[in-house]
């Protein structure tokens, strides 16, 4: 019989906490787990059986991947009456008509209207979104796996059949096809899609499922093995969720079942944590650039994944989230922390000797680098270097990509060059605003040359420079908080400068940041390469 301690949640809710296993977590996974949680029980509508949107400004609309976590941290938490209640509500919506491009997938949020209609047009990532097939079907399979004396046995049937719909579904997916972007080169959601197929197959002895989730492992294998790095490089968010999908692989596969998954995982796990240690900065409790995918230009203002993942490792003190990180930019992702917070024990056992300690104080002055590569956006090879030290860092990477904006087509989640440095009290930020399909770097200690090989005249160079929170006007490099920046190169070096805020001046925040913007342009009659030089001081 299990024991359990009947606690109060914030929103009245009864949490029943299952200390023959919640008791059991680390000290720092059951601090996840708690907070998180406690935080997530006052989304809770008891009525309906799903969380509120937890982004708020929703006008008390809810949403279904958040409900999903939270499902699980029930779970955690013995209450398998509400889990099982939410997860047949999830089951209950989803989408279950084959020949629709959204077969499988799972509703956004359960006000939506229906998709594809002509109110309701069906439009990949907005309308409905492919990669929650992954999201919420992963989500359910680390249900199975560890709590499976809570959920009763039609409901694990329902379960089973939704990931069967959800991998079928997934199946449809091809990179270049009716707007679809998932390559193997597409980390997050392709390890997801793997393991999901993989998983499902052996669960329900089909064959052929098993078979394409293997060989879809396989080409995602072959293209990390080129340079040990994922295709999807350094973000804060998605080298968080690439990590859990990894995790899959080595937790829930059978290790002598001939998995390709579970006999590269550990390898993959492994290669990407020490690539993640020579970047993070434990002094600024960031991750140094370059950033393929980011929601901001400081993880102390927004929540990362990779910030859950170094609290369950080195504790929350450590990790780049404040007292409550609910007030952060981009809270939402604090609900992926019941996943996080069941993982961790298991995570700690796999990664190499003394990563914990160099995710705790700089391993000194150091350059780092690397290669990635993430077909067919890239023409070739991406190079990165970044140079840190104790108050400043610089990372860059050379590129040649079909598109602008990098793979994810997002001028404003993409940061080619990235320079970050600590003023004593916060943490300034300079990013490359892309505006070019190639671009060629050099990083040095204290320095930043930047130029494009295929640029032009109409060439421009935007810099995106951190506001800082005394609110003081800048009114050129010399009035930037806490560095000294002396510019050169074959731009004109008079630049324009302009201010993006919340309630005015030129151009609106960029993921809720605002910035001053610096842009160069070329001089009149140029011809040649545009270059750009950045010297730093502090």
């Amino acid at each position: 019989m299990l024991v359990t301690l009947l606690l109060l949640g914030a929103a009245g809710l009864p949490a029943l906490t299952s200390a023959s296993y919640v008791t059991s977590m680390s000290p720092n996974a059951q601090g996840l787990l708690n907070e998180s949680m406690a935080w997530m029980d006052t989304f809770y509508d008891r009525d309906l059986g799903y969380l509120y949107d937890v982004e708020g400004g929703a006008a008390l609309r809810h949403e279904t991947r958040s409900s999903a976590w939270y499902a699980l941290g029930l779970l955690a938490r013995n209450d398998s009456t509400e889990a099982e209640r939410i997860i047949t509500n999830i089951i209950g919506a989803q989408f279950k008509d084959p020949s629709k491009q959204w077969y499988g997938d799972y509703q956004k949020y359960p006000e939506e209207p229906e998709v594809g209609t002509a109110a309701y047009p069906a439009s990949i990532y907005n309308s409905w979104d492919p990669n929650w097939r992954g999201f919420v079907g992963t989500t359910f399979v680390v249900m199975l796996e560890e709590f499976p004396d809570l959920i009763s046995e039609a409901v694990q049937e329902l379960m089973l059949e939704s990931l069967f719909n959800a991998t079928v579904g997934d199946s449809y997916r091809v990179g270049g096809v009716d707007d679809d972007n998932l390559y193997p080169s597409y980390s997050n959601p392709a390890l997801m899609r793997a393991f999901v197929s993989g998983w499902t197959g052996r669960r329900l002895g089909d064959q052929n499922m098993t078979d394409a989730g293997e060989q879809y492992a396989q080409e995602i294998v072959d293209l990390f093995v080129r340079h040990n790095t994922l295709s999807e490089f350094n973000s804060g968010t998605y080298t968080g969720v690439s990590l859990f999908g990894l995790l899959l692989w080595c937790k829930y596969l059978p290790a002598a079942g001939g998995s390709v998954m579970s006999a590269y995982g550990p390898k993959m796990l492994r290669d990407t944590w020490s690539a993640v240690a020579q970047l993070w900065h434990p002094g600024m409790r960031n991750m140094a650039g370059p950033w393929d995918r980011a929601y901001g230009y400081d993880m102390n203002r927004y929540v990362s994944l990779m910030a859950l993942w170094m609290w369950t490792l080195i504790g929350k003190e450590h990790s780049s989230l404040i007292n409550k990180p609910q007030v952060m930019s981009h809270s939402a992702d604090w609900a992926w922390s019941p996943l996080m917070a069941v993982l961790a024990d298991f995570h700690a056992t796999l990664l190499p000797d003394g990563l914990l300690d160099s995710l705790t104080s700089l391993s000194g002055e150091h350059t780092f680098e690397a290669q990635a590569y993430y077909p067919p956006y890239d023409y070739a090879p991406r190079n990165i270097t970044t140079w840190l030290s104790e108050n400043v860092t610089i990372g860059a990477e050379s590129y040649n990509e079909t598109v602008v904006g990098g793979p994810s087509t997002s001028q404003e989640s993409f940061n080619p060059a990235v320079v970050q440095w600590t003023t004593g009290s916060e943490i300034g930020f300079l990013s490359l605003y892309p505006t070019e399909r190639s671009l060629d770097v050099q990083v040095a200690p204290w320095r930043l040359d930047l130029s494009y090989p295929e640029g032009n005249a109409s060439s421009i160079f935007t810099l995106v420079v951190s506001a800082f929170a005394d609110g003081r006007s800048v009114n050129g490099w010399e009035e930037v908080k806490g560095i000294s920046v002396k510019v050169s190169g074959n731009v004109n070096t008079t630049h324009s400068l302009s201010f993006a805020g919340q309630m005015g001046g030129q151009s609106k925040p960029l993921r809720d940041f605002e910035f001053w913007n610096f842009t160069y342009v070329m001089p009149d009659g140029f011809q040649g390469v545009p270059q750009l030089s950045l010297e730093f001081s502090i």
